[in-house]
């Protein structure tokens, strides 16, 4: 059964977090080192980082990659997890289906123990608390507004099929990505298998380049490489934030859902990873997200991000968490064969 996954800023209203406890900022060193694997922007995850080394004593090694170059890590770390905990990866899919391969864990954080696994009807932890979400995020375009005119934007992601955005688009590897698995496993769900691939093959054709991380595509799109990217919302309003001549455009019908932290199972250092949790969903952590752009969901945090309610309710999709389940190795198998 289809579940809506649309995160809109109401969310923040009806949740209740509530700031953690005392556990994210003893001082005693007693914290040790936690590893973090995350494919999240590399300087805001340094800053949450130094953040909780700086409340807790503790000290945090990073380890930044793709969402799916990160999953095929830890799946053969599975013997020997080298990782205490995952954050990140284009949203809540590849944290539901890494779930059967069995490498991360249950955990409820105290500060967020009586949320429903639906808020208002949006899917906002696993079932069994595997997940747990951190913040939301939009996928849509972002582009370089010196060389597109408003006007002109694509209305929906079949637009960008447009010839005058050959070579002009990017997009990430989803073979590496978990951006672009999302826009993939989105758009077959959507048009069907068969004409969902079709679709690919004219998008590929679009492309001046696939770079593996998810957000090249923003990078290329303010130095001009590329005159509109695929990634994310907070990824342009950063840009755009220092100075970069670009912009986010949503299409109709896209995916707006939570982005989660997990815990490794049987890593290294599991209180560790726990205290970081706490710490990620505490106020500080959370104002942290939000100066980057972030839509957070603590209730006490505004966000810089311009979008509103009325933005994004008329754009959102449905996406089935149980197919992406059964089909997110598959799909991405599949895409390797085609296109690589």
């Amino acid at each position: 059964m289809k579940k809506t996954l649309l995160i809109l800023m109401a969310l923040v209203l009806s949740v209740g977090l509530v700031a953690c406890g005392s556990d994210s900022s003893s001082s005693d060193g007693s914290v040790g080192e936690v590893t973090l694997y995350s494919p999240e922007t590399p300087d805001m995850t340094r800053e949450l980082a130094e953040a909780f080394e700086e409340a807790t004593g503790g000290k945090v090694n990073v380890q930044y990659a793709g969402t799916n170059i990160l999953v095929n890590q830890m799946i053969a770390e599975m013997d020997n997890p080298q990782g205490d905990l995952w954050y990140g990866g284009g949203g809540i899919l590849p944290f539901e289906s890494a779930i059967k391969h069995g490498f991360i864990e249950s955990y409820t954080p105290e500060s967020v123990k009586d949320w429903e696994v639906y808020e208002n009807g949006i899917k906002v932890r696993h079932e069994d608390w595997n997940w747990v979400g951190l913040e939301v995020f939009v996928l849509g375009l972002i582009y370089n507004t010196d060389l597109v005119d408003e006007a002109d934007l694509p209305e929906t992601w079949d637009d960008l099929l447009d010839s005058k955005w050959e070579k002009e688009l990017q997009i990430p590897n989803p073979a590496a990505s978990g951006t672009a698995t999302l826009l993939v496993l989105s758009q077959l769900m959507e048009k069907g298998e068969e004409e969902g691939w079709k679709y690919f093959e004219k998008l590929v054709q679009q492309t001046n380049a696939m770079p593996d991380s998810g957000g090249a595509p923003a990078n290329a799109v303010a130095s001009g490489e590329a005159s509109i990217g695929v990634g994310f919302d907070f990824m342009a309003y950063q840009m755009k934030d220092r100075g970069e001549s670009v912009d986010f455009h949503i299409p109709k019908n896209t995916p707006i859902l939570v982005n989660p932290v997990s815990i490794v199972k049987d890593g290294p250092n599991p209180e560790g990873a726990k205290k970081f949790v706490d710490f990620m969903l505490s106020k500080e952590g959370q104002q942290i997200k939000a100066d980057w752009f972030h839509i957070p969901m603590h209730p006490e945090v505004e966000g810089k991000s311009p979008l509103t309610l009325e933005g994004l309710k008329d754009n959102a999709m449905e996406l089935d968490i149980d197919w992406v389940v059964e089909n997110y190795d598959r799909v991405r198998n599949e895409w390797r064969e085609k296109f690589q």
